[in-house]
């Protein structure tokens, strides 16, 4: 058995897997970035070792490190966990040459799987189906030529690596050449390779994959299905497991092509062979997507169903053992449902949010709830990772009943400092869609406005409901004279006001004591509240003005939502700690939207430019935002070249629109 584990990986994947290896009785070494000094799991490990600067090309994608931290600590097994090196077939060649156990698959299955071209190919022989499509080689005539023979819309995608980076839909040939450029950016700074893959686009389809799993010997098998349609920018967001809405046919014709996927490569340790499944077609036909040699995000709701601890397994078949048991011994039980938490801005196209985790609150675990993490209150989101917080992962006896946890437990969660996901992710559980497993990986951007924070406008009474709500939500939640409804107080009411920034406006709101209850003045009206009743579960009831009124009120730090007659309004108390200074960006302003680093400058200045010219583009977590000329004009300066790193809300560009000039 392993005897000490270096985990190539930070956040929430590192203390997923110390966990399981100190059960185990194996002891952990943790290796960080500068920017990681102080992160959850480096105070986990049993020891910890610096690797380089925050930069991860320069820290946890650089092997040579990685395997000189192996060697200083005396560790003799590495587990990769996902993303970083996770599928790197040069660095599971690299752990075998140095006599260290690399936690994970073949270096050689890897290889052939970590290349969409090969796998397609590999799969076609296994009889697989797969998506038509091409892989991008040559010039732009060839490209151009090859998205003609699949026909638009189509997608491209980075030959190597997942998770949906550099994956564009491209629906018409003037778009091809521009969306493959910046495919390729991304794909070689998240991967390291710039090759590409243009695919068939399915329209509305879903998104199922199988867990399998192999050992040395020889055996494979697979531990069910899991549906991860919903996603955002080719991002999961919520899975589940078993897949919801299948056949026993097709659910069983998926898992026999998992498992053929498997025995072509000679599959050994954890797996998961992707598939889309075309809703559109008068078959139901599905076709293999990618395979993931590594542990996925995604395999707690795995591990809910059937009992297995999957990383416990990744270890003893990394150890030489056989799978513990046959595919007739894996049972599944119930339902699984995880959510992911990640740190962004739903209403800013999903643009990564950075700060202090100032207030971070999570809800009680269990048997039936778990939430993963690697950050507690007092981390920092750095701009150089991924912007996943945590997972929130829940079990049901069924569908349903692992729904309702979820909708209770993901109100639980509290953060302050940072933007979140958690009202996207509250609307998603609660939508009809979603409950009637009605959803495909394109429903979340093609129905942004019934999920994404800021899509409605909040009217008075919502406004005043959320104002109601926080003073009810008062931490001491006290009933004495300072704050009583009814009876004796000291002088004037008592009386509580808040900033409310509803849109790019900013207003005050303010809740007082009156004889009948309170009152909510929002300066040009005051309503009359009484017989306000606030639950744990967020439930609100008031009669405004004599009239009934039931609410929601769902809670993500400063920003709030209130879901009045199934309408989701939004709204935003203004963090005093921050001031009223506004980040958000206008047509004009030509600053940075988020923190990260000057990926490209196209252009130079004093060159007459049209409106919409891509002036520079920012990347941070793993994403590029391309900040565009405003109007018809000239670049006068730019404040940073490329590679330099910038702060949200940094003057980039001076620009000359029609003879006035903007910085």
């Amino acid at each position: 058995m392993i005897q000490k584990l270096l985990i190539a990986n930070r956040g929430e994947i590192a203390c997923r897997i110390m966990r399981t290896a100190a059960r185990l009785g194996i002891e952990t070494v943790a290796v960080y970035s500068d920017a990681d000094r102080h992160a959850l799991h480096v105070s986990m490990a049993d020891e910890a070792l610096r690797i380089g600067p925050a930069e991860a090309a320069d820290s946890y994608l650089r092997i040579e490190g990685i395997l000189a931290a192996a060697r200083d600590t005396g560790a003799d097994a590495i587990h990769p966990g996902y993303g970083f090196l996770a599928e790197n077939g040069d660095f599971a060649e690299a752990c075998e040459e140095a006599g260290i156990v690399f936690v994970g698959p073949s270096e050689k299955a890897i290889r052939a799987m970590g290349s969409k071209t090969t796998a397609r190919e590999l799969m076609d022989k296994a009889g697989v189906p797969v998506v038509p499509g091409f892989a991008v080689t040559g010039s732009e005539e060839e490209t151009i030529t090859a998205a003609e023979a699949i026909g638009y819309p189509i997608m491209v995608k980075p030959a190597l690596g997942g998770g949906g980076k550099g994956m564009r839909r491209i629906d018409a040939a003037a778009d091809l050449i521009d969306a493959c450029a910046t495919a390729r950016r991304e794909a070689k700074s998240a991967f390291g390779d710039d090759a590409l893959l243009l695919e068939k686009f399915i329209d509305r389809p879903r998104h199922i994959e199988v867990q399998i799993f192999g050992d040395a010997l020889g055996n494979l098998v697979h531990l069910f299905d899991r549906d991860c349609s919903v996603q955002r920018r080719h991002q999961k967001v919520i899975e589940e497991a078993p897949a919801p809405d299948l056949s026993d046919d097709l659910r069983s014709e998926m898992r026999e092509a998992a498992i053929r996927a498997g025995q072509a490569v000679q599959y050994s340790n954890a797996g998961t062979v992707e598939f889309i499944l075309n809703q559109g077609s008068s078959e139901t036909a599905f076709y293999f997507l990618e395979m993931n040699t590594r542990l996925q995000v995604e395999h707690p709701v795995t591990e809910m169903i059937t009992g297995i601890d999957l990383v416990e397994w990744q270890l003893r078949v990394a150890s030489g053992e056989p799978l513990p048991v046959s595919q007739d011994e894996i049972l599944s039980q119930g339902h699984a449902i995880e959510a992911r938490l990640y740190a962004e801005a739903p209403e800013r196209n999903f643009l990564p949010s950075t700060g202090p985790l100032r207030r971070f609150e999570v809800p009680n675990t269990g048997s039936l709830v778990r939430f993963d993490t690697g950050f507690e209150a007092g981390n920092r989101i750095s701009a150089h990772y991924d912007p996943m917080i945590a997972k929130l992962i829940v079990a049901g006896r069924d569908r349903n009943e692992a729904l309702s946890r979820l909708e209770s437990q993901i109100d639980l969660v509290r953060i302050d400092g940072v933007r979140t996901n958690l009202l996207f992710l509250d609307l998603i559980v609660r939508s009809d869609a979603f409950r009637d497993a009605a959803i495909d990986t394109q429903r979340m951007e093609r129905e942004a406005g019934a999920f994404i924070p800021g899509a409605a406008a909040a009217t008075p009474n919502a406004i005043a409901l959320a104002g109601v709500a926080d003073w009810l939500r008062r931490p001491d939640g006290e009933e004495g004279p300072w704050v009583a409804t009814k009876g004796w107080r000291l002088n004037s009411a008592a009386a509580q006001s808040w900033t409310v920034k509803v849109g790019q406006e900013e207003m005050n709101v303010e809740v007082r004591v009156a004889d009948a209850g309170l009152e909510v003045d929002l300066g040009d009206q005051i309503i009359s509240v009484t017989d306000p009743i606030l639950n744990l579960m967020g439930h609100l009831s008031a009669t405004f003005d004599g009239k009934e009124i039931s609410a929601l009120l769902l809670v993500d730090g400063f920003h709030r939502a209130i879901l009045v007659d199934g309408i989701a309004a939004h709204l935003e108390f203004v963090d005093t700690l921050k001031g009223h200074a506004s980040t958000e960006v206008d047509a004009g302003a030509l600053v940075s939207p988020m923190p990260g680093k000057i990926l490209m400058i196209p252009v130079e200045t004093g060159v007459s430019v049209d409106k919409g010219t891509v002036l520079l583009v920012v990347e941070a977590m793993k994403m590029e935002h391309a900040l565009v000329a405003p109007a018809s004009g000239q670049v006068t300066a730019f404040h940073y070249s490329e590679g330099s790193f910038v702060e949200e809300g940094a003057v980039l560009v001076d620009f000359e629109i029609d003879g006035e000039s903007t910085n």
